[in-house]
């Protein structure tokens, strides 16, 4: 009798799960984290930082892989496909989670069915900037210019149903305005445009912004949180101008393929929890005004269907559609 036949018969007399035991050695191998959008974003910036506290912990690389454009459906894709053994996950937001079920009606995958939810990371606020070319000082004076001025105004975005895409609909939805959405791979290269004044309005989060805000580069005229935030006292919220219960931000979270032991699932989440409590990530999202998470995945799965319910609402309303 060979030695693994003997280990498997002695396992089995002791009634010790074999599954189990091998998901105990999780991770086997270095993990790889998908991010949506191409570098230079929020999403990239929150996806690195918990990535480097989970690589110290687990003892296994936890490398991002950024797979930009398609909405983010070319990485879905991937990642719905991929093995369900917990060495691949997808940083999963409101846009990929949220809007694309209800603004495409193809996508090879159901976002319910396909992907297991392992916990949220964080919520970001969305600022509304403008270039400083842009003849207007504040938010009021930029949205009475884009109604006096309709579709001469462009918005860039980190391309279609991402977080700044669809804050910028809201917005258009419940102002009146017109402006022309230039959907790009992620906020990188958005960024890129407006920063040179070919478009001339975007909605991001706070991390990506605020540098350009601070040097005089572009100018915040609102934020789309419920409150002020620390980092910019002076700029108002959407709903401080007139528009009552107005309410956008970024948030992200950790997805795996569905199938995923559920051991695996919690071990991942518990990981996540403790990264986020980690000196290095709470300062980060403390100067980026995020708000982190780490809860269980039922937490995370009961936020998302909260979240699809919200957005599909708006879809319908403002006519979102990819461009």
């Amino acid at each position: 009798m060979t030695l693994q036949r003997r280990t498997l018969i002695s396992a089995a007399a002791l009634g010790v799960p074999l599954l189990s035991r091998a998901q105990a050695a999780w991770p086997r191998q270095s993990i790889r984290f998908v991010v949506p959008f191409a570098p230079g974003g929020t999403s990239e910036i929150v996806a690195r930082t918990v990535a480097q506290e989970l690589s110290k912990q687990l003892g296994q690389t936890v490398f991002v892989d950024n797979k930009g454009g398609g909405a983010g459906i070319p990485a879905m894709t991937d990642v719905a496909k991929a093995a369900p053994d917990g060495h691949t996950i997808i940083l999963g937001h409101v846009g990929s989670l949220a809007v694309n079920p209800y603004i495409f009606t193809n996508q090879p995958f159901d976002v319910n069915k396909d992907f297991v939810p392992v916990t949220l990371l964080a919520k970001v606020p969305n600022l509304f900037c403008i270039h400083p070319d842009v003849p207007a000082k504040d938010f009021k004076e930029f949205v009475a210019y884009a109604k006096k001025n309709p579709g001469k105004l462009d918005y860039g975005s980190a391309g279609n149903a991402s977080a700044g895409h669809l804050a910028m609909e809201y917005l258009k939805l419940v102002t009146g305005m017109f402006l022309t959405h230039i959907p790009y791979r992620g906020t990188g290269p958005q960024l890129t445009d407006l920063l040179a004044g070919r478009t001339q309005a975007t909605s991001a989060g706070l991390p990506a912004l605020l540098p350009h805000i601070k040097s005089g580069k572009l100018r915040a005229i609102a934020v789309g949180t419920a409150q002020r935030i620390a980092a910019l006292p002076e700029v108002p919220t959407v709903a401080e101008m007139g528009f009552k219960d107005f309410e956008t931000s970024q948030w992200y979270g950790i997805l795996a393929p569905a199938g995923t032991p559920r051991d695996i699932v919690k071990r991942l989440q518990e990981e996540s929890l403790k990264a986020l409590r980690s000196n290095s990530v709470t300062a980060r999202f403390a100067n980026d005004g995020a708000v982190g998470g780490g809860g269980p995945p039922e937490e995370f799965a009961a936020f998302i269907a909260n979240q699809q319910k919200i957005w599909s609402d708006i879809v319908k309303r403002a006519s979102i559609k990819p461009d």
